[in-house]
Order: C-alpha cells, then structure tokens, then sequence
C-alpha cells in the first residue's frame, strides 16, 4: 500500500486507466465476435472504427491496428463481403472576420539613437596588462 501522497495518486490513476482500458479492448472483441458471427459490411466497420479509437488512444500501436484491420477486410472479403473505404472531411470552423479601421501611415522620427561611446582598451594594450585571476590558488600536489 502507497503511503506517499503521489503515489497513492499515481494508484488511483492507474486502476482507473486499467478498468478504461480493458474497457475498451472489451468492445473490441465484442464488435470482433459480431462481425465473425455474421460478417457484413456495417459489423467490418465497426470492428476497424473501434481498433481506430485504440489506436488513437495508445492501446494499441498503429502497425497492430492495420494488421488487424487487413486481416478483417480479408475475411470480409472471402465472406462475399463489399467493404468500402469512407474519409471523412473534418472542415476547419470559420469565424467571421472583423471589421478593421484603415492603417495610418507611418512617419519617420527625426531623433536618432545615440552611439555607444568608444572603448578605451584595446586588444593590444590588455594582452600587454599582467593577468588576474578570480581562480582559487591551486593546491600543492601530495607526493
């Protein structure tokens, strides 16, 4: 049993995904079960729409899905069994645009950033400067 507050947390959440998960693998084999009792188009729909939702929700990875899904349509089609692929066609929402006042044109500013003001050092004359560390002194090696 957990005794950290996370982990009690992280308990719940994995029964919770466990009863939603075999849940789902449920309704996969029952629509399975349907579609080899009496296969037709509408059950082989059915079957590929719930291995679609596994997949999208990571039960299932999408080459196991398609696999099976191959397997399905196979059968359909030994069966006699016309299945016919359907797309759908998810249009984006359109909001209706709003009216915009007319830009004014930009004028120039006459004022100018000022310039940084030169560097006193140069490369050479730092170079030439005796160098100062921030650096601890190094130890005395122990023989």
């Amino acid at each position: 049993m957990p005794i950290i507050k996370s982990a009690k947390k992280a308990a719940r959440q994995t029964t919770k995904r466990t009863a939603h998960n075999a849940a789902i693998k449920k309704d996969i084999r029952l629509a399975l079960k349907n579609f080899k009792k009496s296969p037709s188009t509408k059950t082989a729909s059915i079957v590929q729409s719930q291995y679609d939702k596994a997949v999208k929700k990571g039960l299932i990875s999408k080459n196991t899905a398609a696999r099976r899904k191959s397997q399905i349509s196979k059968t359909a089609k030994i069966a006699g069994v016309k299945i016919t692929a359907t797309v759908k066609i998810i249009k984006a929402p359109t909001t209706p645009k709003k009216p915009t006042a007319p830009k004014k044109p930009v004028t120039k500013s006459s004022t100018t950033k000022p310039k940084p003001a030169p560097k006193t050092a140069s490369k050479a004359t730092k170079a030439a400067s005796p160098k100062t560390s921030s650096k601890r002194p190094s130890r005395p090696k122990a023989a």
